[in-house]
């Protein structure tokens, strides 16, 4: 970036205008800091979305997915683009809860969405609420594999009662993009019911998320 005028730098350009001002590709070349010899790390960036497919799906790689077959981006820069992906789900999620209240599985689903979607695996998320439906806690419980995930009863009633919650939802991904339950998904959530009972928390719902939607996942 030294052949670059200091006005048209990304870093510049950042402090200056503020991050909105960047465009995806100048955002992720500050990821990158570097670009290789004869390439820019902005032309590099350029480089690694086209070569994802786009912004999106680079965000859906597993850390050693996305160095490869691309010169110029090893273990480090890849490192830091998976670990920025992740913080921005993670405010994401954050800023869901703020003064959040689960009243239905609408409000279950867009509090779990932030950390459920744009994942290639599934994954369980524990909704821990008080008696008015306030969130205190949503937590990533488990991860699966592929198109596989668990939903251990009595690890989720210890993280609610941890809490000092009264209430809970769960809620599960499918990377596949499909929202319809499963069996098995349906099974969980007549677990989930009457292991709420035994302990006398309320059960609020179970939902499958997608990145485009999500579903109630009814016992019967």
């Amino acid at each position: 970036m030294r052949d670059v005028p200091e006005g048209d730098r990304p870093r510049e350009r950042l402090l200056t205008w503020g991050a909105e001002a960047l465009s995806d590709r100048e955002l992720l070349a500050l990821l990158l800091g570097a670009g290789v010899a004869g390439q820019d790390a902005v032309e590099l960036a350029r480089r690694l979305i086209a070569h994802h497919g786009g912004l999106y799906e680079l965000s859906r790689m597993p850390a050693h997915e996305v160095a490869v077959g691309l010169a110029g981006v090893g273990p480090a820069k890849a490192a830091r683009i998976s670990a920025a992906f992740q913080l921005g789900r993670r405010v994401a999620s954050l800023g869901s809860q703020v003064r959040q209240r689960v009243r239905g599985s609408g409000d279950l689903a867009a509090v779990a969405a932030p950390l459920l979607r744009g994942l290639r695996h599934e994954r369980v998320v524990v909704v821990a609420c008080d008696g008015a439906g306030a969130v205190l806690r949503a937590t990533v419980l488990t991860e699966g594999v592929c198109d596989r995930s668990l939903i251990p009863v009595r690890d989720v009633l210890a993280l609610v009662l941890a809490v000092r919650g009264t209430s809970f939802g769960v809620a599960h991904n499918h990377p596949t993009g499909r929202a319809d339950p499963s069996s098995a998904d349906r099974l969980a959530t007549a677990r989930l019911v009457a292991g709420a009972e035994t302990v006398g928390l309320r059960f609020l719902d179970h939902v499958v998320v997608t990145d485009s939607g999500w579903r109630r996942v009814s016992p019967d």
